[in-house]
């Protein structure tokens, strides 16, 4: 069977929310359960013909439960958008939705819409049709609206393969002085665990989005949504099983996220969160503990941290490594490049946000209140904290303050309290009298990630 795709209708900035109506359709003679699945084959595989009487199929059911399947088929189908535009607002009763990037809002914004019953089999058909591998995260038992965690309607096909952004795993680490392929102005992502100090630059990461290693000791797993703008570190060890988890990319995105998957497991995990939200392990309870990583460029990473060890370019695989390659265009628009709503009250959907989350609670503030590089108390859910960053390299470092006040010290490498001048360090604030403030984990995202998968339970700083 051949392959059918579709483009992406194109970047397009985020819309407003569509709600539900209902308006009466002309009367058609309802359809069985067997030409409602007909029908939906045909909007991917049949003529141009069947596709037209599938179209009359699916008005003729009247529900907006068929909107699901057609709004899937605006990009996939082999055949015109404009009919199935149609037919969606005459099931659904809405005309206000332009493309597939609107129609996938309008369904974000209706959750109690369920999706026809034939919907969950004819989208795995079509996704195995890309990629006969998807078969180990779409079990069928594994797709029931009740065995995930998140809508299957909203799951889509990020335009790779299973493992198509390659992960790396155990990388091979050079010393910083053999990094000669690196400016001082690249960024990295630097990590620091019981004295193992290691830079991951953003230009081979992009190529990558996951890296798994054992860092001091610690095994832990990168994950890097580029859509997103995140790069989370994970512990990947897990107390009751037996070995650290590794992961890999599924090909596959949730509200313009990645889901990563498990090796072990094949489950569908959340980039964002650390938790499985679909497949063998989807109850178990299990969210995967973060640790500290800062964003921060070569140069700046490189004389804080002199004895650091650094990817190579030997990653065994060929990519084009240069800066400002990989992803360059989206990174520089203000548009997404699939759908997802955001509230954009506070900040724009692509601004940079730096977020903690900590038992009870979490917090964003945008990059930009660092500007010039500040030092900023706060707190989050109870905790103090002092944050010290600079917007200039999408640096923002989070410590727990321990109700000191913290103000900026010379240059940037320092901060003053309580009449000592504490060092800025990956592992904790240490001051001159041997006080230590310990990091907290915290990582730098778009504001339309963090806004969505956190929203109303975040606060926000306002400055």
């Amino acid at each position: 069977m051949p392959t059918r795709r579709r483009a992406l209708a194109g970047l397009a900035a985020t819309a407003a929310p569509f709600a539900l109506v209902t308006t009466p359709h002309k009367a058609l003679a309802a359809p069985s359960e067997a030409e409602i699945d007909q029908a939906g084959r045909d909007l991917f595989f049949g003529s141009r013909s069947k596709f037209d009487e599938a179209l009359t199929v699916f008005e003729a059911h009247g529900g907006p439960e068929m909107a699901a399947l057609l709004i899937f088929s605006l990009r996939f189908s082999p055949h015109a958008n404009r009919p199935i535009q149609e037919t969606l607002v005459r099931v659904t009763g809405t005309a206000a939705p332009q493309d597939w990037f609107d129609w996938m809002l309008w369904q974000e914004n209706n959750p109690e819409v369920v999706p026809h019953r034939s919907y969950a089999g004819l989208k795995r058909e079509l996704f195995l049709d890309i990629d006969p591998n998807f078969e180990l995260f779409l079990r069928p038992e594994h797709l029931e609206r009740d065995a995930m965690k998140i809508r299957f309607e909203e799951v889509t096909w990020g335009g790779v393969r299973k493992d198509g952004i390659p992960s790396l795993d155990a990388p091979e680490m050079i010393a910083a002085g053999e990094a000669g392929y690196l400016n001082d102005d690249d960024l990295v992502f630097g990590v620091e665990i019981e004295g193992d100090v290691r830079a991951y630059p953003l230009r081979i990461m992009g190529w990558h989005e996951m890296f798994n290693d054992v860092i001091g000791g610690v095994p832990v797993a990168l994950a890097y949504c580029t859509l997103c703008g995140a790069g989370i570190l994970f512990e990947t060890a897990v107390e009751g099983r037996e070995r650290p988890f590794i992961f890999g990319s599924s090909g596959f995105l949730y509200r313009s996220n990645k889901l990563m998957f498990d090796r072990e497991t094949h489950s569908l995990w959340n980039q964002f969160t650390g938790q499985p939200v679909q497949g063998p392990l989807v109850d178990s309870g299990i969210a995967l503990g973060q640790r500290p990583v800062t964003i921060e460029h070569w140069g700046t990473w490189r004389r804080r941290n002199p004895g650091t060890t650094v990817l190579s370019l030997d990653t065994g695989y060929v990519r084009n490594y240069g800066s400002g390659v990989v992803y360059n265009d989206y990174f520089a628009s203000p548009d997404l490049m699939f759908p997802t709503r955001v509230d954009q009250s506070r900040a724009k959907q692509k601004d940079y946000v730096f977020g903690i989350r900590t038992f009870g609670g979490a917090k964003a503030w945008p990059l930009k209140a660092f500007d010039g590089g500040k030092v900023i108390n706060d707190h989050v859910a109870g905790l103090n904290v002092v944050l010290v960053g600079d917007t200039h390299g999408r640096t923002v470092r989070a410590y727990d303050s321990q109700g000191l006040d913290f103000r900026a010290g010379g240059d940037g490498r320092e901060v003053v309290a309580d009449g000592a001048i504490w060092r800025v360090t990956e592992a904790a604030l240490v001051a001159t009298d041997g006080r230590k403030a310990p990091r907290v984990a915290g990582h730098v995202a778009y504001w339309f990630a963090w806004d969505g998968y956190l929203g109303a339970r975040s606060d926000f700083y306002e400055g």
